[in-house]
């Protein structure tokens, strides 16, 4: 994998090790709202993923949604329910949002991580933010028409990548 490449790609958010983040210096999580946290088939994340975010914040991380869907309602609504704050219509993989997020956190860019399901929009901002990634598999087979697409060209780049489960 190359320079625009995750750091690491996992199999779900809930299966990051957490503590492991938290030894290696990372404060703050950005996190993808659609097949991240919150399945596109679904309105609310999953008791899992609610959980896993719960346990990142009593060790103390900042917790910050970036997201390029532009409804901001729906952001808004998942940002309220897990208790973090949003960034909406984030246009990624251009990486201002991600640095607007670690403003707003009082965070440096060696001490957060993305963490997103998509390697074109997330990993790549994350990558030109000078921010680590995580990768994780899309919590849905359920994907915009346009993202299908670039699917097709995620399972090429990710062939023979070990995904830690």
């Amino acid at each position: 994998m190359g320079a625009l490449s995750p750091d690491r790609y996992v199999a779900a958010v809930e299966r990051i090790d957490l503590e492991g983040l938290r030894r290696a210096g990372v404060r703050a999580l950005l996190l993808d709202r659609d097949n991240t946290i919150v399945p596109r088939d679904r309105k609310t994340a999953p008791a899992a993923v609610a959980a896993w975010l719960d346990r990142a914040r009593e060790l103390g991380f900042s917790l910050h949604i970036v997201s390029n869907n532009f409804h901001r309602d729906q952001v808004a609504r998942s940002a309220s329910e897990l208790d973090m704050g949003f960034i909406s219509h984030a246009m990624k993989p251009a990486p201002f949002a991600l640095k607007r997020a670690l403003k707003r956190l009082g965070i440096a860019r060696g001490e957060a991580v993305m963490i997103g399901d998509q390697i074109y929009t997330d990993v790549w901002a994350g990558k030109l933010a000078g921010i680590k990634t995580i990768l994780v598999k899309p919590q849905s087979s359920q994907d915009l028409w346009y993202t299908q697409i670039f699917r097709i060209f995620e399972r090429r780049a990710l062939k023979g990548v070990p995904c830690e489960e």
